[in-house]
């Protein structure tokens, strides 16, 4: 048992000093969502209006709207980066030594993810309490209340972003298929605009952005920073959980290390 704390232990540590080491993979994970905070939402801000809708129970501002949505966003982006940074261990890195021990392929894996979600939710955490400075109404039991979904989340579109590398032949196309992967996610979702709105506009869209699992994340994130509770929207994010991790675990299963 000692083994596999140790084994833990070690992965987290080496995220953490990753992390510590590479301050610009901490700004540059903040400056995206802050630029949507300070001056997208200064566009729509008169643009969009906004009813009163779960969980909020008076009329908001659309900066307090699109909030969780940038959360969401932290975690998304640094998801499919901390998955490139897999590639690289796999094939020359340290994750290449662990996948060869006698260490289970899939608690090695879950530890990779969950060490990543540590430091997705340590930038999240500073993007919300930045908001909170910038006027947001958000207060510090929720951001602490949040936390544990914030990391689910994380696990969540690290193991997507991970079994979408296990596919990946050729690492110069993994920036492309991202690409690819990251926008729709997040535009066909809702954190920039509620579902209701876009339903006005599309049955198609408004479908589409219903079955898509970030739309899931974004709002559980929304939920539980107003100290709300949903069983149907915490039901889908255990549900996406258990299947994201089983993607990337069967995306790693048939991969061959080299063990020389």
């Amino acid at each position: 048992m000692k083994k596999y704390l140790y084994c833990m232990q070690g992965i987290i540590y080496k995220e953490l000093i990753r992390f510590l080491k590479q301050k610009s993979r901490f700004f540059s994970a903040l400056v995206r969502p802050l630029l949507w905070l300070f001056i997208f939402s200064v566009g729509f801000k008169t643009a969009l209006g906004l009813a009163i809708i779960p969980p909020y129970e008076t009329y908001i501002t659309y900066e307090t709207y699109i909030v969780p949505g940038l959360v969401g966003m932290v975690l998304l982006f640094n998801g499919m980066q901390s998955s490139l940074t897999m590639i690289f261990d796999r094939e020359m890195g340290s994750m290449k030594i662990l996948l060869t021990s006698y260490i289970n392929r899939n608690y090695l894996l879950f530890c990779k993810m969950f060490a990543t979600s540590i430091v997705s939710t340590i930038q999240a955490i500073t993007f919300l309490f930045v908001a909170k400075l910038y006027g947001v109404d958000i207060s510090i039991l929720a951001i602490i209340v949040t936390i544990p979904v914030i990391i689910i989340s994380s696990i969540i579109l690290n193991a997507f972003a991970l079994f979408i590398s296990s596919v990946i032949k050729q690492l110069e196309n993994f920036a492309t298929v991202m690409n690819f992967v990251i926008f729709p996610m997040f535009f066909l979702s809702s954190a920039l605009y509620p579902l209701w709105k876009v339903k006005d506009s599309s049955i198609l869209l408004f479908n589409i952005s219903s079955y898509n699992p970030f739309t899931y994340i974004v709002e559980s994130i929304r939920f539980c920073l107003y100290l709300k509770f949903d069983f149907e929207l915490f039901f889908v994010l255990g549900i996406s959980f258990i299947i994201a991790l089983n993607m990337a675990f069967l995306g790693f299963k048939s991969k061959k290390v080299n063990h020389s």
